[in-house]
């Protein structure tokens, strides 16, 4: 998994509530078990029309948007189903940090687990920026270490991490990595347990 540490990226605003995770990668994009091409299907009724055409006024597809790698979303993000698909099409597509006011647990966990970022702002702080990210100026800082956010203007605002998500974020580990790094106590436990009790493997 890719180290999270520091971001300076083009932040798009989505200020829609309760955007479900069928909304974020529709079921007819769930057929593979790939991280990659899920690009494809992000937003995908949003972003499309009922031909397929790219919907213009969409936010992704706005040019002063292109490269987004922040998204600044309504409250209760990623709500619904469980589907783990969702942070991996929002990876795909370039998106290493979500902002919201509010996530569905669920979403919230598969995030820390595959290496986006979510961070959860008061309501009138993630307002602020979504007027910000509207503005002529959408580059934001995203500073993991020091758990602040900076928008344009400068004006910096911090949030709240769990202290052992965020070690796994800055050191790039998903659970298997967080247990390997105690490899060494594992095996030192398994081989005086195989001493201890030689009939128990």
């Amino acid at each position: 998994m890719k180290a999270f540490t520091t971001l300076t990226a083009v932040a798009a605003p989505l200020p829609v509530a309760n955007v479900d995770t069928d909304q974020i990668i529709p079921k007819q994009f769930l057929s593979t078990v790939e991280r990659s091409g899920l690009a494809k299907g992000l937003f995908y009724d949003m972003r499309f029309d009922a031909d397929g055409a790219p919907k213009p006024d969409f936010v992704l597809h706005r040019p002063e948007y292109a490269g987004a790698k922040v998204l600044i979303a309504g409250p209760n993000f990623g709500c619904g189903s469980s589907r783990e698909h969702a942070p991996w099409a929002l990876q795909d597509f370039g998106i290493s940090c979500v902002i919201s006011a509010g996530f569905a647990d669920i979403f919230y966990n598969n995030c820390f687990n595959n290496g986006l970022l979510p961070i959860v702002l008061p309501q009138d702080a993630v307002d602020e920026l979504m007027g910000e990210a509207r503005g002529g100026n959408h580059v934001f800082s995203i500073d993991l270490e020091r758990q602040t956010v900076t928008a344009p203007s400068g004006k910096t605002y911090g949030f709240d991490i769990d202290p052992g998500r965020k070690r796994k974020l800055l050191e790039g580990l998903d659970d298997i990595g967080l247990t390997l790094t105690r490899d060494d106590a594992i095996s030192a436990y398994e081989a005086e347990r195989r001493m201890v009790r030689p009939w128990q493997r």
